[in-house]
């Protein structure tokens, strides 16, 4: 994980090449390369044929080796860059659970009042947001088990078991015919959802190369915007088509069934398979993924930590209390806290609002630019996060959430024009979407695992997580009556004031974690170990 897979040191050149090598043989050292083309006639020559040919052989070994050579010296230039490649089909199977949480997020949007015709609780506010928030609740539980279930039984395995809730939620929902079926659904649906969106970003982390890890850990963000937009298209049938809903549902099936057979052919975390005694499983991955130069430093680090700090496997949520994890506890947690109370969900929400007032009527218009603004910055944030690093992205795009909300505020209490200021609101609103999905989106997920030590970062991201979900619907819960008591200026100004406090704690408590191994971080915020270790 250390260097790239097509950034390999050359080692194997340390020794002679090989016709050097031969013609270090005595029986081979009468013979120069030019005499070989005098031996091709004569049966009583055929020995020596036989050695010149060897020769030509190597010759030729030597030739496609300095090609292989010239191929790594452009990717040490910036020619050619390919050290992504192997690690990118697992890194994609896994981040495609984010494109199913996405789905699910948008799903919910428009046909929820279809679902409550359909079902009888049409007009009553408190079932209809029961039914969409049931889903956090199943997300929470889901978060608070993940670390334990992929500690027992690793990634693979325990990414193709919450498939299971997945498809039976996704079924279920479809077939509801009764509100507490719809209910149950839904919960399922978010049990799943909750498990993965915790053990995605660990598993991008700690299978992806090291100089590929924050690129590849925007694929979280990048599935989740995809996700959103696929579920936007798909439900545009839904505004003729009353029924159309138990469609969306059904086809929120299939994703699972491709994840559970991808994840047959994925690879699980070389961490966790030495964590276990694999080592020599661990090493052929090492070796796929991340180059033979690699393996050795990797599973010595491994060891060190494993030795120092203990397999994960015997970890208990009380230590997540105790020096050094509770440090990486209290910032996982905060990170999540100020992430939702900057106010993400509620700009969201109340987005189509705003571009009601500039004349775009159609709400599904509206989330579709919503939608495709926050996929443009989720490109950029796979762009930028391994060259300007982890901690310079959280606070740019902290700074920058809290200029476009001021903007908002300022359109809509000092009014100088009425189409200005719509226009204004729109601008704002749609910078605050992009600067959140460059930074405070992907690298809230990505720095926290990275942060985490080997032992507890699984039950530390279920801990974050979980706050992340209670935040969430706390949000969700008291947002609208905010706006309805206070107004939008007042709200989306402590919006703003998060975000400024979200970029000063950004500033003050994370470290950059760019361009070195999780072994590496965890040793240079743990005192237990060693100099010699440091």
């Amino acid at each position: 994980m250390l260097v790239a897979a097509g950034l390999h040191r050359p080692q194997r050149f340390a020794s002679p090449p090989p016709v050097i090598a031969a013609s270090q043989n005595p029986t081979l050292s009468r013979y120069s390369l030019r005499k070989t083309e005098t031996f091709r006639f004569g049966s009583r020559f055929w020995p020596v044929k036989f050695r010149a040919l060897v020769v030509k052989k190597q010759l030729k070994i030597r030739e496609t080796e300095k090609e292989k050579f010239s191929i790594q010296e452009k990717c040490d230039s910036g020619d050619l860059d390919l050290g992504w490649v192997p690690a990118f089909p697992h890194v994609l199977v896994a981040s495609m659970y984010n494109l199913l949480f996405g789905y699910h997020i948008g799903v919910m949007n428009g046909p929820i009042i279809s679902i409550a015709r359909e079902l009888g609780f049409e007009g009553n506010p408190i079932l209809e947001g029961l039914v969409v928030s049931i889903f956090i609740g199943g997300a929470f539980v889901g978060s608070i088990s993940s670390g334990t279930l992929a500690d027992k039984f690793g990634f693979r395995r325990t990414f193709q078991m919450d498939t299971i809730p997945l498809i039976l939620g996704a079924i279920v929902s479809a077939q509801a015919h009764t509100l507490e079926e719809i209910l149950l659904g839904r919960f399922l649906v978010g049990l799943g959802i909750g498990v993965n969106t915790v053990l995605v970003p660990i598993y991008i982390s700690e299978v992806a190369p090291t100089k590929y890890r924050g690129t590849l850990g925007t694929f979280c963000q990048i599935g989740t915007c995809l996700g959103i937009i696929l579920s936007l298209f798909l439900g545009i049938p839904a505004e003729d088509n009353p029924h159309w809903w138990r469609v969306m549902f059904y086809i929120a099936s299939i994703p699972g069934l491709v994840i559970a057979l991808g994840m047959q052919f994925a690879v699980d975390s070389p961490r966790w398979l030495c964590k276990v005694g694999s080592q020599n499983a661990a090493e052929e991955i090492i070796r796929k993924l991340w180059g033979e130069s690699e393996v050795d430093k990797a599973i010595e680090e491994f060891k060190s930590v494993i030795k120092n700090d203990g397999s994960d496997l015997d970890s208990r949520w009380l230590e997540l209390i105790v020096e050094p994890h509770s440090r990486v506890t209290f910032t996982g947690g905060a990170l999540f806290t100020l992430q939702q109370f900057a106010g993400i969900n509620g700009v969201l929400y109340f987005s189509s609002l705003t571009f009601h007032d500039v004349g775009i009527s159609s709400s599904a218009s509206a989330s579709l630019f919503v939608g495709l603004t926050n996929f443009a910055g989720a490109l950029c944030a796979s762009f930028l996060i391994d060259r300007q690093g982890r901690k310079k992205l959280l606070i740019g795009s902290y700074l920058g959430m809290a200029v476009s909300m001021f903007l908002v505020v300022y359109a809509i209490s000092f009014p100088l024009d009425e189409d200005f200021s719509h226009n204004l609101s729109i601008l704002g609103t749609l910078m605050y979407i992009f600067t959140f999905a460059i930074g405070a989106g992907p690298v809230t997920g990505l720095v926290i695992p990275e942060l985490s030590s080997n032992r507890t970062r699984g039950k530390i991201m279920g801990f974050s997580f979980s706050v992340h979900w209670v935040c969430n619907f706390l949000v969700g819960l008291f947002f609208l009556d905010l706006v309805e008591t206070l107004g939008v200026a007042p709200v989306y100004a402590a919006f703003g004031g998060v975000s400024l406090l979200s970029a000063l704690f950004a500033y003050y408590f994370i470290i950059e974690t760019k361009g070195r191994s999780l072994e590496e971080i965890e040793m240079s915020l743990n005192s237990n170990f060693s100099s010699k270790d440091k």
